[in-house]
């Protein structure tokens, strides 16, 4: 049994380390992605030469399988929890009286909005484009629904970035309402 649990954790921390992996390569971290693809294989080389040696117990097959499962979500909960890169909100809302001071609003929060007018089937709209840190995906999106609760919120990860007043102080500015 003993070496059932060390399979299941072997290939648990496998998995882990190769979800999270993958998302650093998505991500474009060209550095950090190698060096934790070393680690990864060193632990599946461990994982896999146990397991391979012990395949002839079907509870080590079973300990093997639940592993690679139980990797992919942990691997999923520690990218959420590092929250890498950026995301886009696209907030469109009515441009009348209720809505017309939410871009001010916002901004008094702390976060950089463009602001655009459009035509929507029922008339003017404003669309809000605000870029903001993983980090802070989830504090924004409550902020917007206290204050704009009918606000169509569409929420996208962009793949580069170049430009624009986003800057590193804005980082860190975002990574430090988040630790409160």
């Amino acid at each position: 049994m003993q070496l059932a649990i060390t399979i299941f954790f072997l290939n648990a921390l496998y998995i882990s380390i190769n979800t999270f992996r993958t998302v650093l390569v998505v991500k474009g971290h060209r550095v950090l992605a190698p060096v934790v693809s070393v680690l990864e294989e060193a632990v599946y080389v461990m994982a896999l030469a146990i397991a391979l040696k012990n395949i002839n117990s079907p509870i080590n097959i079973v300990a093997y399988a639940l592993g690679f499962g139980v990797g992919i979500y942990i691997g999923i909960l520690i990218e959420e929890r590092i929250a890498l890169g950026y995301v886009n909100f696209q907030v469109t809302i009515s441009d009348n009286d209720a809505y017309h001071d939410l871009p001010d609003r916002i901004r008094a929060l702390g976060y950089g909005i463009t602001v655009t007018s459009a035509e929507g089937r029922d008339g003017t709209r404003l669309v809000l484009s605000i870029l903001v840190p993983r980090k802070a995906q989830r504090r924004l999106m409550q902020n917007i629904q206290e204050m704009a609760p009918d606000a169509f919120v569409l929420v996208t990860e962009p793949i580069q970035l170049s430009g624009g007043f986003w800057n590193k102080s804005v980082d860190k500015r975002y990574s430090k309402k988040d630790q409160k």
